[in-house]
């Protein structure tokens, strides 16, 4: 994860705020009939052919109609039959549940079928093919870098460190700041730093994880971008919340890799992904 989990309610930004409208304003609030189907739990350990090092991912899902709702948490920080207790549910319940990851599944789901992805006449919709996971993952990478708006040389913050997404911004010609919770080194051997906000002033674009909502630090990101006075775009690669993270294009969120489930490593199939560029204002 990129940072230390908040689930209390004396957070704030852009998505505390966006959770509370569709808490409180009577024309956003879900209809208490919008319930949730299907809650469920994917947990991944990964390590491509060829790498030195993999890692774990743990992502809790919810279905609303059509549509698939999802958060990343840290592996085996929330119960299972947490996640599974949500089935039946009202979304407008959901919403006010004491894990903040869940609250943005949620959402996630709730807006995703209000406004499916490959209906927003904002997206490219892009196809990642076949391949083994390592060339779907580099595949995948070339596309989410893309949509950096930096020119070459630029300096790169990445939160959320996937060693793929580095070998692209190399390909690209930009510099990097690798930045993880859980520290430690790039494949290369490069140090990964544990707090975005000691170097993100010497950064000239953040391309970040979506992994930041179900914490609660995207926010924190937001406002610091926000305060510090020169543009620093800000670009997601998304399967934790990417139709929440939709709403924020524009504002504060300047491009977006929306990838909801089911994602690119469940399968050595085709997969997809929605691609918003540019600052896409609502």
């Amino acid at each position: 994860m990129t940072a230390a989990t908040q689930t209390g309610t004396d957070r704030s930004g852009p998505v505390t705020a966006l959770l509370d409208r569709y808490r409180t304003d009577p024309d956003l609030i879900p209809p208490v009939d919008v319930t949730v189907s299907t809650a469920f739990t994917t947990s991944q350990g990964v390590r491509h052919p060829g790498r030195h090092s993999g890692y774990r991912n743990q992502v809790i899902s919810l279905r609303v109609g059509a549509a698939t709702g999802s958060c990343a948490v840290e592996p085996g920080s929330i119960n299972p039959d947490v996640v599974y207790a949500c089935a039946g549910k009202p979304v407008v319940e959901l919403l006010r549940h004491d894990e903040l990851a869940v609250q943005v599944a949620a959402l996630d789901a709730y807006l995703a079928h209000l406004n499916p992805h490959a209906l927003d006449a904002r997206a490219v919709t892009v196809q990642v093919p076949p391949g083994d996971s390592l060339q779907r993952s580099l595949t995948r990478a070339r596309e989410v870098t893309g949509l950096i708006d930096v020119p070459r040389g630029g300096r790169v913050l990445v939160i959320g460190v996937v060693n793929s997404l580095l070998v692209c911004l190399r390909e690209r010609g930009l510099r990097y700041v690798p930045c993880d919770l859980k520290g430690g080194t790039t494949e290369w051997g490069e140090p990964i730093v544990t707090d975005f906000t000691q170097v993100l002033d010497g950064c000239d674009a953040v391309l970040a994880s979506g992994m930041m909502l179900g914490n609660g630090t995207f926010d924190d990101l937001l406002e610091l971008v926000a305060a510090i006075g020169r543009p620093i775009p800000v670009t997601l690669f998304a399967q934790s919340g990417a139709a929440v993270t939709r709403e924020l294009l524009g504002d504060g969120v300047d491009a977006l890799s929306a990838e909801p489930y089911p994602f690119f490593w469940l399968t050595g199939d085709t997969s997809t992904l929605h691609l918003y560029r540019g600052s896409c204002p609502r």
